[in-house]
């Protein structure tokens, strides 16, 4: 046979195919009607592994078996997406349990955020709220979270990526570990300064201050200073406040020029960290479940079993209902080695029915799924 013969004999096997394809949907269609009447649910676990096997040793060779069950596991996927669509279309996915709200209640509200008077925190939470808000300081992201979890304050500002050093990790634990939702976000240029004492000259400097990111994020500055002392802190405000408690002209820290300024120290140079487009993003947190009606991002995180494939039949979620993803985290599960929860940040508001379609397999077919938040 040539070439063009064979391929004649493939056009006709894949139109049989899409023939058949086409009938297998009709039924599918008419299974997810009766799982409407029924209340079943549309992933059936051990039916589908039944049906691999099944189909698996009705093949001739090993390369066979293993693209049969490819192929099977990936008509089933679709089929399942099929019967979520038409739940949806039946109003019968389930109300998620966030509210669409207009607006946030800002004014007046109660704002924390870590750090102290100066923090790169407190310049993303006046960005964000404005003035009219009772604001308060806490030493630690957790006791942020704490702080809303409790009910002290009504929202919380953290700081979870950085567009240089990454993600903030205890951060998305922490949105794991609490009943806490992400109702908004704001980004905020950094630009480090090195600052100290009025009067204080480059050569009196034996010691610099800062939090770990910053100093590392300065690395190429402070390589000009071999003789500086390098020693981390919690937070860049708590640095700068040091420097001011202790009146030591001996030492400097790493900082924003608000805590410059919120301190009453000298700048003695802008922009000392290596990258000049340096920004981070935070978060804004609350203990509500609801959302802003006009919202277009969405996070999540789900666990996934620790098989070949596992993650992909997840983001094929995405891919079918045409949802823009554009970020994927992973972290370790605590106690289970190399398992991991991923993170994922999609295009989307709750109330649209792609997401909510989405969702629905999502919350059916992966472990432990949590949204974290619409904003």
């Amino acid at each position: 046979m040539d070439l063009l013969e064979l391929r004649k004999q493939i056009d006709s096997i894949d139109s049989s195919i899409v023939e058949l394809y086409e009938k297998r949907m009709e039924i599918s269609k008419q299974v997810a009607e009766y799982k409407i009447e029924t209340g079943k649910k549309v992933l059936d676990k051990e039916r589908e592994i039944q049906k691999i096997a099944a189909v698996k040793a009705l093949t001739h060779n090993d390369f066979n078996k293993h693209g049969i069950e490819e192929l099977f596991e990936q008509i089933m996927s679709v089929s399942r997406k099929l019967q979520y669509q038409l739940l949806t279309e039946h109003g019968s996915m389930g109300r998620l349990p966030f509210i669409g709200v207009d607006e946030l209640e800002t004014k007046k509200a109660r704002v924390v955020f870590p750090g102290a008077e100066g923090a790169y925190t407190q310049a993303a939470m006046q960005e964000f709220f404005g003035d009219e808000i009772n604001s308060f300081h806490v030493d630690t992201f957790r006791d942020a979270m704490v702080a809303i979890d409790e009910g002290s304050a009504d929202f919380a500002v953290l700081p979870i990526e950085n567009s240089t050093a990454g993600i903030v990790n205890e951060i998305y634990d922490m949105l794991v570990e609490f009943e806490n939702y992400i109702v908004g976000e704001q980004i905020i240029k950094i630009e480090h300064c090195l600052m100290a004492l009025p009067g204080t000259k480059m050569e009196d400097i034996k010691t610099v201050y800062s939090h770990p990111q910053s100093l590392m994020q300065s690395a190429g500055y402070l390589r000009e200073h071999p003789l500086w002392q390098q020693i981390s802190m919690n937070n860049n405000a708590f640095a700068a406040r040091k420097i001011a408690e202790e009146q030591d002209k001996t030492q400097a820290a790493i900082a924003s020029e608000y805590a410059a300024k919120t301190y009453g120290l000298e700048v003695l140079e802008k922009g000392v960290n290596d990258l000049k487009n340096n920004s981070t993003r935070f978060i804004v947190v609350t203990n509500q479940k609801i959302f802003k009606k006009d919202a277009n991002k969405i996070s999540i995180c789900f666990e996934v079993d620790n098989e070949s494939g596992a993650l992909y039949r997840m983001l094929s979620h995405f891919i079918y209902n045409n949802l823009n993803m554009n970020k994927i985290e992973s972290r370790p599960l605590e106690g289970r080695t190399w398992e991991y929860r991923f993170f994922i940040d999609f295009d989307g508001n709750l109330a649209d029915s792609a997401v909510k379609n989405a969702l629905r397999g999502l919350r059916d077919e992966a472990r432990n799924m949590k949204i974290l938040g619409n904003y």
